[in-house]
């Protein structure tokens, strides 16, 4: 098995990859690559990310790579991480920024002034660890307990246009989409590298999951 993650020069690359390291079998190759014929001949990748939108979208477009990963979202296993997943919709307000398109939907802005439901007033980003509640089964989540908590980073949210996309939901000052599943996509908002016993989980039912 080969599993590519992808460098575009955006986001904690060698985390992601050690991560996956630690749950890939045996024999399993954990690649960082930013070349398109790598990518294509993976045999599971992961884009993940961090930063601001604009920036991740003109580092990963100047590279040529958005054929290759056009390709592996449609034919194999594919993940997608923070901002990562983000750049699979359609459009991020975030510097007013075009998408890849995957997913139809857009990406949306914390409001300020938001608060909890003690009446706390929220920070944005949102940082930190929050429970992530699944809206329907999906092998991505075998082993992990709804309300399981997990790592973020972020002030931007995704919304998309269908309802069925969305894989989980988390609160934080409105309730948002936390991961999204289409066909062979799974993309998630938290950071699983970050998120201790759950990440893992999630990442080594990743490297299993056969769509």
């Amino acid at each position: 098995m080969k599993i590519v993650v992808v460098d575009y020069g955006m986001g904690n690359l060698r985390s992601v990859a050690k991560a996956i390291e630690k749950v890939a079998p045996a024999g399993a190759a954990v690649l960082i690559s930013s070349d398109a014929a790598t990518i294509n001949s993976a045999d599971r990748v992961v884009v993940p990310g961090q930063g601001a939108m604009h920036d991740c979208m003109r580092e990963f477009l100047s590279r040529g790579l958005r054929e290759a990963v056009h390709e592996a979202a449609r034919t194999k296993p594919f993940l997608g991480v923070c901002v990562g997943m983000q750049m699979l919709f359609d459009h991020s307000e975030e510097g007013d920024t075009p998408g890849l398109g995957f997913i139809p939907g857009q990406v949306k802005r914390f409001a300020d002034g938001m608060h909890g439901p003690d009446g706390q007033r929220l920070k944005v980003p949102h940082m930190g660890w929050n429970e992530v509640l699944p809206t329907h089964p999906h092998p991505l989540w075998a082993g992990i307990e709804a309300g399981s908590r997990f790592y973020f980073v972020h002030s931007y949210y995704c919304q998309p246009t269908a309802e069925s996309a969305c894989a989980a939901v988390t609160d934080y000052g409105l309730r948002f989409t936390s991961a999204v599943a289409q066909a062979n996509i799974f993309s998630v908002q938290f950071h699983p590298e970050k998120s201790a016993a759950a990440g893992l989980q999630l990442l080594s039912n990743f490297v299993n999951w056969q769509p």
